[in-house]
């Protein structure tokens, strides 16, 4: 349900263009990990849109806020979105529930760098760094992981709060270009550092890939 409201929702915002590097132009595979670059509290919804396009709905790791907002803890519970408690003892209950969803066949979509930026303006700049739950998560499952670069949400929703309503609320007349580029699968090696490392290198090369797709 979620995903399909994003579909026909994120149009409303501005012009959304999706690319792969898959040859056949269909999206993640079955049990895939998708990593994605987070940058604004608009981009989920670009991304399941995107995704939505491609033939896939995935499942989601999210901060588990997000599940007391009456209505929304329903829909995310009906989906089988998975909660993130960050910074406390059950955060690697979530690496468990996305386990479980990738040997269902489901891709489930994690944002490697765990948290939004800490900047005000609505330029676009690179993912930061990533933490491990990624290279845990790929060497746990033996998933792969797609790498998937979103652009143009910052124009709809970024800096205070006061901001991020005022990009809402103009973005249907702004009409800023949305882009989502997805790359080819990538098989995480190495230690966990460096396997974070490597998904982050593989993330920022389908950014820049989407960044492109905004501006031209």
């Amino acid at each position: 349900m979620l995903s399909s409201i994003a579909h026909r929702l994120v149009p409303a915002f501005g012009p959304l263009t999706v690319t792969t590097d898959a040859v056949d132009g269909r999206g993640p595979g079955p049990g895939s990990i998708v990593a994605a670059n987070h940058t604004s509290l608009f981009d989920p919804a670009l991304v399941l849109a995107a995704l939505r396009r491609l033939g896939v709905e995935p499942v989601v790791l999210a901060a588990a806020g997000l599940w007391r907002i009456p209505g929304l803890g329903a829909a995310l519970v009906r989906e089988g979105y998975v909660p993130v408690h960050r910074g406390s003892s059950r955060a690697g209950d979530a690496l468990d529930g996305a386990r479980e969803a990738l040997r269902d066949g489901r891709c489930v979509l994690i944002y490697g760098e765990g948290g939004l930026p800490k900047r005000a303006d609505s330029g676009e700049a690179a993912p930061e760094r990533f933490r491990l739950g990624i290279a845990r998560l790929a060497r746990e499952s033996g998933a792969a992981v797609v790498p998937l670069g979103q652009a143009g949400a910052r124009r709809v929703s970024s800096g205070g709060t006061g901001k991020q309503l005022a990009g809402l609320l103009t973005a249907p007349v702004r009409r800023p270009a949305l882009h989502v580029h997805v790359g080819a699968p990538v098989a995480l090696t190495g230690d966990p550092i460096a396997a974070a490392e490597q998904a982050r290198r593989a993330v920022t090369d389908a950014w820049r890939t989407a960044v492109e797709g905004v501006r031209g």
